[in-house]
């Protein structure tokens, strides 16, 4: 089976700084990547070399049989690669509903044939909502959220697109322990749907929990892809990443 996603030997320098040095990766259709590594890894200009937002000067990404070098942020969304932020980033003056509806439109004006009636686009919206479970809340506004409630937004939207490859960036900073455990619910029940999921993470646990595969980067390189239960006992990875 072909991989979903092939990142290969992509690099990134600003000025005299290399931020990512030769990395190659693939993502498997359905598959769980964890991706972690320490502040600084190269892991942000990864994800934005993937998605668009930067453009790598070395190297290829190929999503879904398809050549993304050159192409902007919104046309990989097109595609099928989707992200979500660790900071969320809602239209803070409409309501939960109506932040839905911008991204479902985008993907009807992206995608024609879909979502054709006002009807279907109300349905698709609170389906959205109703998988995050947030459908109650669909007439507040963010600020009337809680932090995790924030991040089922940000998944939300981000569901929007109909990604076949959601990123994921550190969706449980801050959260309490049972609320990791929704967010991690409802990854899983996404990968579910046949979604490809990085998940970008440094609650390890959680990372463990969910990955079927963990690779690591450390001074823009990668150093290990693998197993997460071996690639953890990298003694690389644990002198650079997880400590003495």
């Amino acid at each position: 089976m072909s991989p979903l996603l092939h990142v290969d030997n992509i690099s990134k320098r600003f000025g005299g700084f290399t931020a990512l040095d030769g990395v190659t990766l693939e993502v498997a259709p359905g598959e769980r990547l964890g991706l972690i590594g320490p502040n600084g890894s190269g892991k942000s200009t990864f994800v934005n070399c993937i998605s668009g937002t930067l453009q790598n000067e070395v190297g290829s990404v190929r999503f879904d049989n398809q050549v993304l070098d050159g192409l902007a942020a919104h046309q990989r969304t097109h595609r099928g690669l989707a992200r979500s932020f660790q900071l969320p980033r809602p239209f803070h003056s409409m309501t939960l509903a109506d932040n839905l509806r911008i991204p479902l439109l985008y993907t009807v004006h992206a995608r024609p044939g879909q979502l054709r009636t006002t009807a279907e686009l109300e349905t698709r919206c609170h389906e959205l909502l109703d998988m995050v479970g947030l459908l109650a809340k669909a007439r507040q506004m963010p600020r009337d959220l809680t932090q995790v409630e924030m991040r089922k937004l940000e998944l939300a939207r981000a569901m929007a697109a109909e990604p076949k490859l959601l990123i994921a960036d550190e969706a449980m900073a801050g959260l309490s322990n049972s609320e990791v455990e929704d967010i991690l619910t409802l990854l899983f029940q996404l990968n579910e749907r046949g979604i490809s999921i990085i998940l970008i993470e440094h609650i390890m646990s959680a990372v463990m929990k969910f990955s079927q595969r963990l690779a690591v980067l450390v001074s823009g390189k990668k150093i290990a892809d693998g197993k997460p239960d071996e690639v953890v006992r990298n003694p690389e990875v644990v002198r650079a990443y997880i400590g003495e």
